[in-house]
């Protein structure tokens, strides 16, 4: 990467840093294990994408990392994979790390991680979702603070 900007910051956090509101992350971590891709529809359902779950992690703790379409096959089981600008989101309650669009990843060569800690699994606790829309807007018509009629 050199000259060109990566993330806001190159400082590395560690597993047990994490928090379901993470952004802009630069991570180091180790594929404990990875599932069998499945095929699922986009949000339109035109399409589909192939998806897994890896669980990786580092000495501090472990989290399940989302792999889409050709990430998929990229990653493999005792890889060690640094993460620049990934972001964690919440699926089902349930802390999800995420390459997503704007991230990016490398395959490293030599591993710094030793050993995944596997018994504290940040995906394991559940958090408390925050809504995703925003309260009813009045509809066409109507004015704030009054309700339609229902007969």
């Amino acid at each position: 990467m050199s000259g060109e900007e990566s993330s806001e910051s190159e400082e590395f956090v560690k597993v047990e840093e994490l928090t379901p509101r993470s952004r802009n992350l630069n991570i180091v971590v180790k594929v404990a294990s990875k599932s069998e891709a499945r095929e699922v529809s986009g949000r339109e359902g035109y399409e589909t994408h192939r998806v897994a779950d890896a669980l990786v992690g580092d000495e501090t703790g472990c989290v399940y990392l989302t792999l889409w379409d050709d990430n998929v096959d990229a990653i493999s089981e005792g890889d060690t994979v640094q993460i620049t600008n990934g972001y964690v989101n919440l699926f089902r309650g349930n802390m999800r790390l995420n390459i997503g669009r704007y991230g990016s990843f490398e395959v490293l060569g030599e591993s710094p991680i030793e050993e995944v800690n596997t018994e504290n699994n940040l995906s394991e606790k559940s958090y408390e979702q925050e809504r995703r829309y925003r309260p009813s807007r009045p509809r066409y018509g109507e004015r704030r603070g009054y309700q339609r009629r229902r007969y």
